[in-house]
């Protein structure tokens, strides 16, 4: 790929040698699961594509033509049909070698052609550094491989084996390859079920991302093998036990998690590493369904079943076609086991996804719908296709780009309409967020909501098994503060169009007060230039796209300012001090109900919001309007006053270039040079300290308040799963009130 950071150079060093697959050992892996190959074909794809590449080298020295049979070699490990693999040897050819479409279609067929231009088109669309050209071609990209699922399957192992080759590349460029990685490549794998690519995926790109983070985790992973090992392979042995005695075949493994999928824990859970009880799982693998079941049945009445802990995957399966049942026991040693129990061909479709369900069928190989629907499977690319709603409904922008990554991340809930529909959400989904899953109009209307027959909130966060029906209003349009009710990209893309119109205005206004307010500073002013020029070079089509662009925090007023007069190059402020999230200037943070003229507003110190974080406004008679986190213990006490309550959100000024206060409550070990341990990491994660309190000092423990200036929500919870990591740290968590 010409964008990437192994494509080929005529100046890279000399060429090594590498074990690449040979010609006969390709053909033979695929006629190994298809009899049925085209041999010749596979044969010509192989020679063309080592002449077309000739003498081109990767960043590491090796010749490039290894990277498309390598490639190949991958997509041969899940059984994949002729058309892929041939695929994968000429993915590269139209991009970095004078080949064109047509030279495809007329020595490989129509077939190859469309798939190569569709990986092709991809390549041409790697994600940019410039955020506005990173949200168009993220755009595109789901469009493009939202057609032909075997596109997206040559693009993953095209970049897991550009990632196990990351290490020859700039150190700059390897950051922006993995967090593109970890923020798009691995949650569409996921989206379709490919767990073996995305989770190595993951786990390269947790490698260059935070070797730190990722070396800790390893040791203490290290330290418990040592000291559990053995205790999981005899837990192993006693499951199995136990299940053949009630007559049930079986074979049980143990497992243990990946330092990513710890690391992505640690985030999520206000625990420490020793805290986290499922490091260790068992997958129970069975012949039957109805094995799984009469299996479960039998774990449970041996060991005590943890509450709240059981998910049914079999009869309500994943998006993503996964089926399994999870529960977990107090099992042998009183040691709390996560269990996985699923057939076999669950296990395969779990680890391989759709690429589980290729297979020689009639005399043919290719994809086995009827095989898909009949393990109770979906539409491997329904998943892309509520991505390309989300695109559908969105306006574009670097708003679009985290919408499409909240579909990709989230995990689920099962909700019914009130005639027995199943619809599915992300955990923490709200009503506005099922209002939009039903129909757009339904969403755009909403009003109110009952769950289970009851008036409730909006603000509700549904439950699985919850029937929901969403009381209609006239046609509306949907206010600013709602997109705090909700947690899915296509909700919250359809309430920011309607927000974008009914804004442009305001927009429109603070754009060109804030050009002319920059240029007078300079000794300048608007009257002495046509825009015309400008425009042009932006790339804009009005004046109004320019100061709407600047009112949005889109283009950076000095960019444009220079642009209109050169000689101010350089003479203007970076613009690179954050401004600190404080009172005086809360009207510039946060907008919403509640922000009538002469209310004074004011961030609340019992759980301190910063930019990120979900944000209800309170409003109390002399006080004024407080601002808290949605989840602040303080809101308690204004339950059932819903009179007080204040939908708000945070301004586009608040999300760049702010710097805010996170207070946090860690639980520590009470041993000599902790607390500088624990300032090492905060720093590390670039955090600043800006106060430290100890309290509840005993001789082995103690609790201490820091409170430590951060950019974002997401980067207090990046210096959370630091200090979680860290053996020293027994809990860290923010203060709630």
């Amino acid at each position: 790929m010409a964008n990437d950071a192994t494509s080929p150079s005529e100046s890279a060093p000399a060429a090594k040698r590498v074990s690449v697959l040979r010609q006969f050992e390709l053909v033979e892996a695929v006629r190994a699961y298809d009899p049925t190959a085209d041999e010749d074909l596979l044969n010509r794809a192989y020679v063309y594509a080592m002449k077309m590449h000739g003498s081109q080298l990767r960043a590491s020295g090796d010749p490039y033509f290894a990277h498309p049979i390598q490639v190949a070699g991958i997509l041969t490990d899940y059984r994949l049909d002729t058309a892929t693999i041939v695929t994968a040897l000429l993915h590269d050819v139209v991009e970095d070698t004078s080949a064109t479409r047509d030279d495809i279609a007329r020595k490989f067929g129509e077939e190859v052609a469309v798939l190569v231009e569709g990986v092709t088109k991809l390549s041409r669309l790697e994600l940019q550094a410039e955020h506005t050209r990173q949200a168009e071609n993220l755009r595109k990209f789901i469009l493009a491989i939202s057609r032909d699922v075997r596109v997206l399957l040559v693009k993953l192992a095209d970049r897991l084996h550009n990632m196990r080759t990351l290490q020859y590349v700039k150190p700059e460029k390897r950051e922006r390859i993995s967090r593109e990685t970890l923020e798009v490549y691995a949650p569409l794998g996921r989206s379709i079920g490919i767990h073996r690519i995305a989770s190595e995926l993951e786990e390269l790109a947790f490698e260059h991302l935070n070797p730190t983070a990722r070396t800790a985790i390893e040791r203490r992973l290290e330290a418990l093998k040592l000291e559990h090992g053995r205790a999981t392979d005899k837990v192993a042995a006693e499951i199995q036990k136990v299940l053949s005695e009630a007559g049930i075949r079986a074979r049980v493994y143990g497992r243990q998690k990946t330092p990513y999928s710890i690391w992505r824990k640690l985030q999520r859970k206000s625990v420490g590493f020793s805290s986290l009880s499922d490091i260790y799982g068992f997958r129970v693998l069975l012949e039957a369904e109805d094995d799984c079941y009469r299996a479960l049945g039998v774990i449970h009445r041996n060991w005590p079943m943890v509450p709240e802990r059981f998910k049914d995957f079999i009869s309500t399966p994943k998006s993503n076609n996964y089926r399994s049942l999870h529960t977990t026991v107090v099992g042998p040693g009183g040691l709390r086991i996560e269990m996985q129990i699923r057939t076999e061909a669950m296990d395969r479709v779990a680890e391989d996804g759709v690429a589980a369900h290729w297979a020689y069928k009639n005399k043919s190989y290719g994809f086995d719908q009827e095989a898909m629907e009949r393990e109770g499977g979906r539409d491997p690319l329904q998943n892309l296709r509520h991505l390309v709603q989300v695109i559908e409904h969105g306006e574009g922008g670097e708003d679009w780009v985290e919408h499409a990554k909240l579909e990709m991340y989230l995990d689920q809930v099962f909700v019914f309409t009130p005639k027995g529909m199943l619809i599915t959400l992300p955990q923490g989904g709200m009503p506005l967020d099922f209002a939009y899953a039903v129909h757009t109009e339904v969403g755009d209307t909403a009003v109110g909501v009952k769950i289970n027959g009851e008036l409730k909130p909006m603000r509700t966060r549904l439950q699985n098994g919850d029937v929901v029906e969403i009381i209609r209003g006239k046609k509306r349009e949907a206010p600013a503060d709602w997109r705090s009710l909700t947690v899915t990209g296509r909700a919250r893309s359809a309430i920011r169009r309607h927000i974008r119109h009914a804004e442009r205005d305001e927009f429109l206004k603070l754009g060109k007060t804030t050009l002319e307010a920059t240029l007078t500073r300079a000794g300048k002013t608007l009257a002495e230039v046509t825009l015309k020029p400008t425009l042009e070079t932006l790339a804009l089509g009005s004046e109004d796209d320019l100061f709407d662009a600047i009112g949005r925090g889109r283009l950076p007023v000095n960019k444009v300012a220079e642009t209109l007069f050169p000689a101010l190059k350089g003479t203007l402020a970076t613009g690179t001090e954050r401004t600190k999230i404080a009172d005086d200037k809360a009207r510039l943070f946060v907008r919403g109900g509640g922000l009538t003229p002469g209310v004074s507003i004011h961030f609340g110190e019992c759980c301190t919001p910063v930019p990120g974080d979900r944000i209800v406004g309170i409003l109390e008679p002399e006080k004024g309007l407080t601002v808290h986190v949605i989840d602040c213990q303080r809101l308690a006490d204004f339950a059932d006053d819903d009179s007080v309550w204040n939908d708000l959100q945070w301004t586009p000024e608040a999300e760049k270039g702010t710097v805010g206060m996170a207070r946090f409550r860690a639980t520590i070990k009470n041993a000599p040079g902790v607390l500088g341990q624990v300032a090492t990491v905060i720093g590390e994660a670039g955090g600043n300290i800006l106060n430290l309190k100890m309290a509840h000092r005993q001789s082995d423990f103690f609790d201490v308040d820091l409170d430590v200036e951060v950019a974002d929500a997401k980067h207090a919870t990046t210096i959370m799963a630091a200090l979680r990591a860290n053996p020293s740290v027994d809990t860290v968590e923010r203060s709630r009130g």
